[in-house]
C-alpha cells in the first residue's frame, strides 16, 4: 500500500508516542525524513535518531523522544504543506511560530532548514511543518 503523505505519517507517530510518554518511536526510513529529524535534533526537540536495518532492504528510523519534567518537549507539531495544498513562502514572509518560541521547518534549495536558518541564509521554500 502506498502512502500519500509519508512526512505527515512520521509527525503523527511522534505526536501519538509523546502523548503516551513512550521513550522511542519508529517510522519507515527515507533521506527526507532523516533531514527533518536532523532539524528537530539541532533545535533540541528530540534527543536523536538512528537508522535501523530490518533486512530485505527494509530500514526504519528509531526516534528518541525528549521530555522535560515528565512533559513532552514538543507540545504541538503540525503539518502545514500537504500533498493537496502546498504552502510556499519567501524569506521575507516566513512565519514566526508562537512569536519565535517555536520553529517552522522548510524545504529549501539549500536543504531542509528551520525558519531561523532560512532567514540567516536568505532563502525561502516550502513550509513543511511547525513545531512548538
Amino acid at each position: 500500500m502506498s502512502m500519500s503523505d509519508p512526512l505527515g505519517d512520521m509527525l503523527t507517530r511522534i505526536r501519538n508516542a509523546q502523548r503516551t510518554h513512550k521513550p522511542t518511536v519508529r517510522a519507515p526510513a527515507s533521506r527526507f525524513r532523516a533531514e527533518v529529524l536532523e532539524v528537530l535534533k539541532r533545535e533540541g526537540y528530540i534527543r536523536g535518531y538512528r537508522l535501523v536495518e530490518l533486512g530485505r532492504n527494509k530500514r526504519e528510523l528509531e526516534i528518541e523522544l525528549k521530555y522535560h519534567n515528565g512533559e513532552p518537549v514538543i507540545r504541538e507539531i503540525r503539518r502545514v504543506s500537504k500533498p493537496g495544498r502546498r504552502v510556499y513562502s519567501g524569506v521575507k514572509d516566513l512565519p514566526r511560530v508562537y512569536n519565535g518560541l517555536g520553529i517552522a521547518i522548510l524545504s529549501t534549495p539549500k536543504g531542509v532548514l528551520s525558519d531561523a536558518e532560512a532567514r540567516q541564509q536568505r532563502v525561502g521554500g516550502e513550509i513543511l511543518c511547525t513545531v512548538f
